[in-house]
């Protein structure tokens, strides 16, 4: 058995994650930027995907973009070209379900274990160890690793079969991006019409009102600090996949179809990579 837990994937989120991982076991990690690898604390650095399956039985991953991911895993000299029946590949990353699925579908004809686990609680939750992990994979294989998902988070619910943890995240992100955009057009309003928003936060954050997105937003919009880690590029993916999946499946979603819309509004205007308080710019 290999002695190290491998992590690809070492941006805002997955460098915090890597890290509280690397406080309990080994950890053998990859990113492109080399850089971020020499940071982890003790951790053995690969020079490519490949190595760290040569490394490690046991992979995360914490990746922007579901195409990413399916070249990480299935693509040529992926981690399916190297890893051994008997590994697991755990995704932290907000893959489309769909693709989870498929994905789970290749790795199970070469006896590899797959699980969506996709996170939230932003950069400060990862490095608090603090995040919320939704999973989707095989009971007994959820059973087995948990000690290990909760070096990073708070909370690890289990959701179902391969696809479900990918499916919470997505209503998550519904709500949160529902919330990010209400905000900040409250605050637009608030503003437009003279009120101060660092006294507009205080007044409102005790009451119904109160959340840790508006924790996040309305500090910021008062300071006009639009540059976060939480950025449109992403909360606009994410809506896509949403707003994708709920199509696929006759449903409508009207509330996540709006927020949609108004992110790409604001990518249209060259927010992308702006924190959503940055959304605020669309009345302002």
């Amino acid at each position: 058995m290999s002695k190290y837990i491998g992590f690809i994937g070492l941006g805002a989120m997955g460098f915090h994650m890597a890290c509280n991982i690397s406080k309990h076991y080994p950890v053998c990690v990859y990113d492109v930027d080399a850089s971020r690898s020499e940071q982890i604390p003790n951790a053995k650095v690969a020079g490519d995907v490949a190595e760290v399956a040569q490394n490690a039985e046991k992979i995360f991953l914490s990746l922007p973009k579901t195409e990413i991911v399916k070249a990480v895993i299935l693509g040529k000299d992926g981690l399916a070209d190297h890893l051994q029946p008997g590994s697991l590949i755990i995704d932290t990353s907000t893959t489309a379900p769909q693709a989870s699925i498929a994905i789970a579908t290749e790795l199970a004809n070469k006896h590899i274990d797959f699980m969506d686990a996709p996170v939230s609680g932003g950069p400060q939750g990862a490095e608090a160890a603090n995040l919320a992990i939704m999973v989707g994979g095989k009971q007994m294989v959820f059973d087995q690793n948990l000690d290990l998902l909760n070096c990073m988070g708070s909370s690890v619910k289990r959701m179902g079969e391969v696809g479900a943890g990918g499916i919470t995240k997505l209503v998550n992100n519904m709500i949160v991006g529902a919330a990010f955009s209400s905000i900040a057009e409250g605050f637009a309003l608030g503003i437009q019409l003279g009120l101060d928003p660092a006294q507009l936060y205080e007044a409102i954050k005790g009451g119904w009102a109160g959340s840790p997105v508006l924790d996040v937003i309305a500090p910021n919009i008062a300071i006009n600090n639009y540059d976060t880690a939480n950025t449109i590029n992403l909360a606009a993916k994410d809506l896509g996949y949403a707003c994708a999946l709920a199509g696929e499946n006759s449903i409508e979603v009207p509330v996540a179809t709006t927020v949609n819309r108004l992110l790409q509004e604001a990518l249209q205007q060259g927010l992308g990579e702006k924190g959503q308080q940055a959304m605020i710019k669309l009345w302002l």
